[in-house]
């Protein structure tokens, strides 16, 4: 079979792979309702086989396909490794209880639906996870908002625009880790970047949640829910503002150009001698929260949901589908499936903003063919990474527009995992809320309007082309 010429992988070789993987998707998620893994892994060797049997490649090469791309994605593992480590110790240790804690406090009859986008959005950042906090503080406020006779619409969509905007700027998130992977750039040069984008369609956002809510303004608010939730937290943790540094020093490390991995690890360590210093842990539990993260008994179900979460182990179903979706996207890659259906696709991108523009709307599709935003990071970011790089276009252009558009479409479809998951959470109809998630639907188009027009569209340097090219 090594033997064989290799046939030329037209767009029909490409396409039957995609739609055996979209048809996997479909049955796993809307029917079986099971974990989307073995359907991808499936869907890998489907593709291998067609490699083999219809394109003439071997085994080996195909094999040779998969290693190189899990290597790319390992820099990305063992961040998410060490995020989990640093989730569990600063929960231990009252940090994230205590930003959260100070986050809640800001809560005002007057400004109560942007108070609500903004006490989501430091939950996210804190915790890494907009399906966290919806299902915590987002449940909260969903009662406190009814309480005030806001329609249950309009709060979800305040809380699914804060989370994910929390969600996607925080280095805690799997996401915001996985898209600069895929591009072909660091974790904190990703988050940079993403704020052109993010910070004017957040200050649009609660401008506009903030003129909905003024007919609520003087309305007395029923904070019950909300005590329960600051008096559990202030009983549990010593609720320190000092603990603040923690995050402080971090960012403060970042800043001074420490890598991601060292200044993360460094960050979860500090975390576990603040666990130590400020709750009276042992070294032994410290130990254990970097491993399992963190497990505690509040006598608030709502609060424990929040907080028993983190640890290496925590990461282990992320990293697990990462591995799963570099397999599959190795062997397309390897033989040339993933480049046949790019060109097809960027055959209409003939500038800038047209390469954007389906840059932005190529997750927006997977994500509602195949109900998952991490295949909508991973598949759009391998097909168009070489583009990018042809174009003298920096990776963090890349990775922008797959968050832009990849992580803050995924809550908007009912039958994608994320769009399920919040109308089963927050106690919603279909569609309904979609027209109030303001963030998620003008983020989007803020970024293909920067594409024609090249704010903040950044080139490659001269000497990072050439490493891009070789």
């Amino acid at each position: 079979m090594g033997s064989k010429m290799k046939k030329e992988t037209t767009f029909i070789y490409a396409l039957v792979p995609l739609l055996f993987l979209m048809g996997s998707l479909f049955y796993a998620i809307q029917i079986a309702h099971i974990d989307v893994h073995i359907p991808i892994l499936a869907s890998a060797f489907f593709a291998a086989g067609v490699a083999i049997f219809g394109l003439n490649y071997t085994w080996n090469e195909i094999e040779e396909g998969m290693m190189e791309t899990i290597k790319m994605s390992l820099q990305a593992i063992i961040i998410l490794m060490i995020i989990g480590m640093v989730v569990g110790t600063w929960i231990q240790s009252g940090v994230v209880p205590t930003m959260i804690f100070y986050g809640l406090k800001i809560l005002s009859p007057g400004i109560f639906l942007p108070a609500t986008v903004m006490i989501c959005a430091i939950v996210a950042i804190a915790t890494g996870s907009s399906w966290t906090t919806a299902a915590t503080v987002g449940i909260a406020l969903i009662g406190v908002g009814e309480g005030l006779g806001i329609p249950r619409n309009i709060v979800a969509g305040a809380i699914i625009s804060g989370a994910y905007m929390g969600d996607k700027l925080s280095p805690l998130s799997d996401t915001t880790n996985l898209a600069p992977a895929m591009a072909g750039t660091d974790l904190f040069t990703h988050i940079k970047h993403m704020l052109y984008t993010t910070v004017p369609s957040f200050v649009i956002t609660l401008i506009m949640f903030a003129f909905l809510g003024k007919k609520y303004t003087g309305v007395a608010l029923n904070t019950e829910l909300i005590d329960r939730i600051l008096g559990t937290l202030s009983g549990n943790f010593n609720l320190n503002p000092i603990l603040l540094l923690v995050p402080v020093i971090v960012i403060g490390a970042v800043v001074m150009k420490v890598p991601a991995i060292p200044g993360l690890f460094f960050g979860s360590i500090l975390g576990g001698i603040a666990s130590i210093v400020f709750q009276g842990a042992t070294v032994g539990s410290a130990f254990t929260a970097l491993h399992y993260g963190y497990v505690g008994e509040s006598g608030l179900a709502m609060v424990d949901d929040l907080l028993n979460r983190g640890g290496l182990d925590s990461m282990m179903w992320t990293i697990s589908l990462i591995i799963c979706a570099m397999i599959l996207g190795g062997i397309m890659e390897k033989t040339q499936m993933l480049a046949t259906l790019a060109l097809k696709i960027l055959s209409v991108a003939h500038n800038t903003g047209n390469l954007i523009l389906v840059t932005i709307i190529t997750p927006i599709f997977v994500n509602s063919v195949a109900g998952d935003q991490y295949l909508s990071i991973v598949i759009t970011g391998r097909m168009f990474k070489e583009a990018y790089a042809e174009r003298g276009l920096h990776p963090k252009n890349l990775s922008r527009s797959l968050e832009d558009a990849g992580t803050l479409t995924s809550p908007l479809i009912p039958w994608n995992t994320c769009g399920a998951y919040m109308i089963a959470t927050l106690g919603l109809a279909p569609w309904t809320y979609v027209p109030y998630c303001f963030l998620n639907l003008i983020n989007p188009v803020i970024a293909i309007i920067y594409g024609y027009t090249g704010f903040s569209i950044e080139k490659l340097e001269k000497v990072e082309k050439v490493e891009a090219e070789v």
